[in-house]
């Protein structure tokens, strides 16, 4: 039998998409779904949702919950991974309440930024665990991570752990509709071409019946910028160096220098920044879980309708050799020849029967690849500090990022490190 675990499968209403999708899919019939989570009460709840999920689908896949995670692993031919080291409650608060005190403020915190730093060093040891595991257990295994930080996390798994990594973001998935939809207009016939970092990929190329669109959507982005509206960091940065960014704008006011300043109240109100916007999602959701437990959990009829999550249509296009393409993060092997080769980038990617095959894509534009680098840069000095356990590291990855810098001292940047080191507790490993 062969089979696909997901990690962190407590996560109920994302497991019940991917794996409601791989229920749906005739290729992966009769597959094994293996769910793992160390919070057992969410991974019972996970289980009866699926098996009654697949009472309704008649799927004939087997659903199983392990408390064990390499047992979980054994054998797999797919993973996914979807979990969240510390949680909403103290991690994340953390990540936001330490940093405003010292007057850094957040609006998601959850890639980049001092948030995104310290949600990297407690994750990473634990996915080294999960590398260790599948070395052992499931060497071939195709590991497909939906967590955040995405960029930092799919190259350590990639680089250090050797494990063969796929990064997914919805990001790229959802930028045209969601930006014809802003916009007014049809996305029937519509080509693309996108490639950069996660959070931070670029739509290049834009045309329907090879006809550039780029000039119709800036002449209505324009007119839409005149009222406020939940887009106006991007339809800035669009305006200033020439293209629409994937990611959204709460997420993009946080990874540059230009629109969270002490000094410029003004600039919050005009392109409507939303402080501790992950931090509101977040309360809502654990208020949504408690009401909506028992009709996801105990429902004998709960029904399916299948997601755009792409992992189950990479399962069924390795299964059957049918390709299908995704926007991926892998590491980037000379395909974007203007960003470093050490970097993770997001570029079109061919799934088949031989697996991810990612596409070359060349320079982007400079002001793109430079944009990209100042992340980057964090990223990599991130990743830096969780290999060497060098607390130097953590202070050049927060003094590098933009919007630290942006807004704090050298002085504050390392104290506010110390202190997020302290507050951290057990959650990260020991620095030196």
């Amino acid at each position: 039998m062969s089979k696909i675990t997901f990690l962190g499968a407590g996560s109920s209403v994302f497991a019940k998409n991917v794996l409601g999708d791989c229920m749906m899919t005739p290729s992966l019939q009769g597959f094994e779904l293996a769910l793992y989570d160390i919070n057992e009460e969410r991974l019972k709840d996970s289980e009866n949702m699926l098996n009654n999920l697949k009472h309704t689908l008649g799927s004939t896949c087997t659903v199983r919950a392990y408390t064990n995670r390499r047992d979980a692993l054994r054998g797999a031919k797919y993973v996914v991974n979807a979990i969240q080291v510390g949680g909403y409650d103290p991690c994340t608060i953390t990540d936001f309440e330490v940093p405003r005190k010292y007057g850094l403020r957040q609006t998601i915190g959850d890639t980049l930024g001092i948030g995104g730093i310290f949600r990297n060093l407690r994750t990473i040891p634990v996915l080294m665990g999960f590398a260790r595991d599948i070395q052992e257990v499931c060497p071939d295994a195709w590991f497909l991570n939906y967590t955040n930080p995405m960029a930092v996390l799919t190259n350590a798994l990639t680089n250090i752990g050797g494990v063969k990594t796929v990064g997914l973001c919805h990001s790229v998935q959802r930028c045209i509709p969601d930006l014809f939809e802003a916009l007014d207009i049809e996305t029937e016939g519509v080509q693309t071409k996108i490639a950069g970092i996660n959070h931070m990929a670029w739509l290049l190329e834009v045309t329907r019946d090879g006809v550039d669109l780029y000039p119709e959507i800036k002449r209505r982005a324009r007119e839409k910028q005149q009222e406020q509206h939940d887009d106006m960091v991007r339809f800035e940065l669009m305006f200033r160096f020439g293209y629409y960014v994937t990611e959204s704008s709460e997420h993009n006011a946080e990874y540059h220098p230009y629109f969270i300043k002490k000094n410029y109240p003004e600039l919050i109100e005009r392109f409507n920044i939303p402080f501790d916007e992950y931090l509101r999602r977040s309360v809502r959701q654990i208020e949504r879980w408690a009401t909506m437990r028992d009709e996801l959990v105990n429902n004998r009829n709960l029904g399916h309708t299948r997601s755009h999550e792409y992992a189950s249509y990479m399962f069924d296009a390795m299964e059957t050799n049918q390709p299908f393409k995704i926007g991926g993060n892998v590491m980037n092997t000379g395909l974007i020849t203007n960003l470093p080769r050490e970097a993770v980038v997001e570029v079109p990617c061919l799934v088949d029967g031989s697996g991810v095959t990612p596409t070359y894509v060349g320079d982007l534009p400079p002001q793109l690849a430079a944009l990209n680098r100042t992340n980057i840069n964090t990223q990599l000095l991130t990743l830096e500090a969780a290999v060497t356990g060098k607390k130097e590291h953590i202070y050049h990855a927060a003094m590098l990022d933009p919007h630290t810098a942006a807004e704090l001292s050298i002085d504050e940047i390392v104290a506010m490190c110390d202190d997020l080191i302290e507050a951290h507790g057990g959650w990260l490993p020991a620095f030196v």
